[in-house]
């Protein structure tokens, strides 16, 4: 099993500390989450029966992918990722660019989580129609792709439409860097099955993730794909008795933890995490 840090759990002044220490302990990815805004006035939730959002107003952000170019100069081996982008926000060409530039700086350490939006006044705050966002993601990374893999581009589409363009540097990994479809709802289910390298799930228990697998399972079938052939990333809400086999016997490649109670106790939560799961003493 691969093990990936969740940042947001953490101070901001921490994230480049704890981005060095984790490589060297041999974690496998370090993820970041992100908005744009926050409104004043939010509703709704990304966890099923939530009825608020689970962030403040007030929670500090930067631009992900600036910040993550900062943490690729840092660092040589470990991988640098979206957990989500919010790709449905933003136009292809400009997210495209920032993400090569993140793949190119890391030598192709980059992996893009990203999302089409849960947040309805964050979207509406960005002038954007929301009930179109899912059809603008979708778009949006056929555009990409196309963006990191083509010569020249040129898309007449419903989202969005230009002539043709050229995009240089590519990024380094070929085609891209990875793209893992955020949300589990059907829809963010199909778009994984049709579009995606992968899903990257909220946290979950093994328990509680089934139902989801089993849809995803379904939705690949429709498609002619096999969830065996993705890449499967999901959070792990808690590290306490932390067993690794039932994730595995179900195809999850990564869990993303965050295995501290509170930011102080960051530095000292990964080590210990480290000494039972990265280093054979828990076996």
């Amino acid at each position: 099993m691969k093990y990936g840090l969740w940042m947001s759990r953490a101070h901001p002044a921490q994230f480049a500390e704890l981005t060095v220490e984790a490589e060297r302990l041999g974690f496998e990815s370090v993820w970041m989450s992100e908005h744009l805004v926050m409104p004043v006035t939010m509703t709704g939730s990304p966890l099923e029966g939530e009825e608020h959002p689970p962030v403040p107003p007030t929670l500090p952000i930067f631009d992900t992918c600036a910040y993550l170019s900062y943490l690729a100069g840092l660092t040589s081996r470990i991988r640098l990722g979206t957990w989500v982008y919010l790709l449905g926000y933003r136009h292809p060409i400009v997210a495209a660019r920032s993400m090569a530039t993140v793949d190119i700086l890391s030598n192709g350490r980059t992996t893009f989580g990203l999302g089409a939006g849960w947040l309805r006044e964050e979207g509406e705050a960005l002038g954007l129609d929301w009930p179109s966002r899912g059809r603008r993601l979708d778009e949006a990374m056929e555009i990409c792709r196309q963006l990191w893999t083509d010569k020249e581009v040129e898309w007449h589409g419903k989202e969005f439409d230009f002539p043709p363009v050229m995009f240089e540097p590519k990024p380094v990994q070929r085609g891209g860097p990875p793209l893992l479809v955020g949300g589990e709802s059907p829809a963010a289910l199909h778009r994984v099955a049709r579009l995606g390298d992968g899903w990257i799930a909220m946290a979950h228990s093994p328990e509680s993730i089934q139902p989801f697998m089993d849809a995803l399972d379904t939705a690949c079938a429709a498609v002619g794909r096999r969830r065996a052939d993705l890449q499967i990333v999901v959070g792990c809400p808690s590290v306490d008795d932390l067993d690794p086999r039932p994730w595995e016997d179900m195809g999850v490649d990564c869990l993303i933890v965050g295995p501290w109670a509170s930011p102080s106790r960051a530095m000292a939560g990964i080590r210990d995490f480290a000494e039972t799961h990265l280093n054979g003493a828990g076996e």
